[in-house]
């Protein structure tokens, strides 16, 4: 059962532009695959990344295979899961899993301690899911190194212990095989942030243990809802307000996780990425609860929507919606919602033509060719990379160049996101003092999902970058560079690009963790 309410400032207007998506059979041609609903120039990208609309049947062979895996595995005594992916590969499981209740660990992150924490943990009753689209994700591919030689260490076969997902024909596919590890190949002909229902969500989350047939009902039970071309179309609904709302520079979507299972950065990534380029786009802002700041009060230029509610919130800008429905459903409502904005706002949803360009100056900086940042100053043990010469002077001096009617903040923190999870709380702090939306990222997982809006999308954001020394650097079995050194170019070439696209960017460098977390609660108090 699907349940949507909205609000709207202007009748009138959404109903004039959900009855054009109606007669011009929107929905239905969504169903259909057809790539000419997005104009021309996202024709090409859009006949090769449809195949997310039919999941919920196309998928269902999967769900024996995985069954039949993870009954082999937990005959080896194989029962803790452990997945290595970014972005789309990483961010359904999680969910998923939290939803089902059953135990996944995500290693989505080249900060040092983190990937140290997860390889040592019950290194001989794990199975490492390594996913990864392209088969190219440095991320994914330096944690499968070190994973393959902790196992091999330790007196066991990686072949034993690692599944790998992946997209048919990709460099992983081919060195996975030659390997023999178990491989599953993906649907090429759908894109990373729309493959929940694909092997690279039901993998990792069947042997965790989820119920992905279940997942599967829920999506295929909504299907003839969100693929009428109707107005009481929730997905079609939900789409066209956004897209309306857009127009209007009500262009940040304000999601309140009711139901606490983390479905939130599923649904930012889905949007960011798939709307935020040609310098417009929607923001998404993941806020805790329904009181917290920036849903509480909320902005003029904001969509709040409230997940696992049925009544609208009231939204200063008067557009709101209210979600609830089972997450296969919640999954597939969204993919069409976000593809129906698209069409409004005039963006191919499927493409990223600016997530390449911070990879790239990564690259560039771990094999010596771009120029090493150096400290502005340093400030009681944190370097500063930008104006100031304290942190607080720093800090204000980047908050001053917010745009105070339309801007945001998006707050960037390349440090361990499970022993230093509470830091995330520093949201709440600048949002009141604000008064603006503010976004807060792990790094590097949100250079796989909010990363495209921040340099593709409507040129209003300051960034804050919080990196840190760790405790103990880690070597990336069979290369020149490692974790450490990863991170760091990952980082600051993030921070380069921004600049380069003229984003404000302070970078703050810790090189004590847990004294500089302190420093910084109090100077973002302030």
């Amino acid at each position: 059962m699907v349940q949507i309410a909205l609000t709207v400032p202007a009748q009138n207007e959404f109903e004039t532009a959900l009855r054009e998506a109606i007669e011009q059979r929107v929905a239905s041609r969504i169903a259909a695959q057809d790539a000419t609903l997005w104009g021309p120039d996202a024709e090409s990208e859009a006949s090769i990344r449809l195949s997310w609309t039919q999941l919920a049947e196309a998928s269902r062979p999967l769900v024996a295979e995985i069954t039949e895996l993870r009954q082999q595995l937990a005959g080896k005594g194989l029962d803790r899961v452990v997945l290595c992916g970014m972005g789309g590969s990483s961010l359904a499981p999680e969910v998923i899993c939290d939803t089902a209740g059953v135990p996944l660990t995500v290693l989505d992150s080249s900060q040092p301690d983190m990937v140290r924490a997860a390889i040592a943990e019950g290194l001989d009753q794990t199975v490492v899911v390594v996913s990864s689209k392209s088969g190219g994700t440095v991320e994914t591919d330096s944690q499968r190194r070190a994973y393959e030689q902790a196992f091999t260490d330790a007196g066991l076969d990686p072949v034993d212990h690692i599944v790998v997902v992946t997209d048919p024909g990709s460099p992983l596919d081919d060195e996975a095989t030659k390997a023999g590890y178990r491989v599953f190949r993906a649907d090429p002909h759908v894109g990373g942030r729309y493959s929940a229902l694909t092997a690279f969500g039901l993998v990792p989350s069947g042997l965790a243990g989820a119920d992905i047939g279940a997942l599967l009902d829920q999506a295929a039970g909504a299907q003839a809802a969100f693929y009428a071309d109707d107005a009481d179309n929730p997905a079609l609904r939900l789409g066209v307000l956004i897209g309306v709302a857009n127009r209007h520079r009500v262009d940040k979507l304000v999601l309140a996780d009711q139901t606490r299972h983390g479905v939130g950065d599923w649904i930012e990534q889905l949007v960011a990425e798939s709307t935020g380029k040609l310098g417009k786009g929607v923001l998404p802002v993941v806020v805790p609860f329904e009181n917290a700041v920036n849903f509480n009060p909320s902005t003029a230029d904001s969509i709040l929507v409230s997940i696992g509610a049925t009544d609208a919130p009231e939204a200063q800008s008067g557009y709101a919606a209210a979600l609830d429905a089972e997450l296969g459903a919640q999954m597939l409502l969204w993919e069409v919602a976000v593809v129906v904005a698209g069409r409004i706002i005039g963006i191919n949803p499927f493409d990223q033509p600016d997530v390449e360009s911070a990879k790239q100056a990564a690259r560039e900086l771990l094999s010596g060719g771009g120029e090493v940042p150096t400290p502005d100053a340093t400030d009681d043990g944190i370097d500063i990379y930008g104006e100031g010469s304290t942190v607080p002077d720093a800090v204000d001096a980047l908050l001053a160049k917010l745009d105070l009617q339309h801007g945001y903040l998006a707050v960037q923190v390349y440090l361990d996101r499970i022993a230093y999870a509470d830091f995330a709380g520093v949201r709440e702090v600048l949002a009141q003092r604000l008064g603006r939306p503010v976004t807060f990222g792990w790094g590097p997982r949100f250079l796989h999902s909010t990363g495209q809006y921040h340099k593709g999308g409507t040129p209003n954001g300051v960034f804050l970058q919080v990196t840190g020394t760790p405790a103990e650097d880690l070597a990336v079995p069979g290369r020149d560079f490692t974790f450490g050194s990863f991170i760091d170019s990952q980082a600051a070439g993030d921070a380069a690009v921004l600049r380069d696209h003229g984003r404000p960017v302070l970078r703050l460098h810790l090189n004590d963790v847990e004294a500089g977390l302190k420093r910084l609660r109090e100077a973002f108090a302030k």
